[in-house]
């Protein structure tokens, strides 16, 4: 097998990062009780239902597409798996006991670059694992939010806007997780002091990303209203200043009774009224 076909058969974002990975070995097969999952996958939930679908396809042809490993480091005798993972699950299920496989060398950095853009690019990831990758490749390997886009061909507001998810309450980062909500209800989610609240009604109701985003401004718009709502004095207070002067006024009162009194003008005579009522005052 060449290194030339291998790249052609691994997707244009593996095959560009293959190219800049010595191959040290190519074996056809390898045991499968040899392989041990790779240390920074950041998928977590593997899809029953796909997974059944991928059984049945290694039933009927085989695995078509060889999986991608490299020395383990924390045991000499097994290989890490760098690039399929699920296809690995998938034969131990059918009980195959050994698989394809193309051996590299990849440092951890590069094992980290193998398995984001291989599910990045299947649309493997639930949002949360999808910006955990991106944060591991942040933290422990010096990237920034532009670099991090460049690697995955998208935009940079688009890296700011997934990493923002791990902002979340951990309630609705489980939520997430266990796909009771999608990538859409979590971008609505993200900022909301009641994002916990807000999701527990999502899920309870069986919103639709549209309908949940109707929800937070309908919640937003009946808050506000409530906050807007004066104390019946404060306003006769504006009202007899009004009168008084002539000209709009407003009185915010907090509950301390601290505050502060605005009042309004639209031209130099209007505020030299105000300054002289002050004056002759005070």
């Amino acid at each position: 097998m060449d290194s030339n076909k291998i790249k052609r058969g691994l997707g244009r974002g593996l095959s560009s990062l293959i190219g800049e990975t010595k191959i040290e070995i190519q074996k056809n097969q390898l045991p499968i009780n040899d392989l041990v999952p790779n240390k920074y996958q950041p998928r977590k939930i593997f899809d029953e239902e796909y997974l059944n679908e991928l059984m049945n396809s290694i039933r009927e042809r085989g695995i078509l597409q060889p999986i991608i490993v490299r020395k383990s480091n924390d045991d000499q005798s097994k290989f890490e798996i760098i690039a399929g993972e699920r296809r690995w699950l998938a034969a131990q299920k059918v009980g195959l006991h050994s698989v394809p496989v193309v051996i590299t060398e990849a440092d951890d950095l590069k094992s980290l670059e193998f398995a984001i853009i291989e599910n990045v690019q299947r649309h493997d990831l639930n949002p949360l694992e999808e910006a955990q990758g991106y944060k591991k490749l942040i933290d422990q390997f010096s990237y920034d939010q532009e670099k991090v886009s460049k690697f995955i061909g998208k935009s940079r507001s688009y890296v700011a806007n997934v990493l923002r998810l791990l902002l979340l309450p951990d309630e609705v980062v489980n939520l997430i997780e266990n796909q009771k909500l999608s990538a859409g209800h979590a971008k609505i989610l993200v900022g909301l002091a009641n994002a916990k609240f807000v999701a527990d009604k999502i899920v309870e109701k069986k919103l639709s990303v549209r309908q949940a985003e109707n929800f937070v401004k309908f919640f937003k718009n009946k808050k506000q209203k409530r906050s807007n709502i004066k104390d019946a004095n404060i306003m006769h207070l504006e009202m007899s200043i009004v009168n008084k002067v002539g000209l709009n006024v407003e009185i915010k009162n907090k509950k301390n009774n601290k505050g502060k009194i605005s009042f309004e003008y639209k031209d130099l005579d209007q505020l030299n009224k105000i300054i002289e009522i002050v004056k002759n005052n005070y």
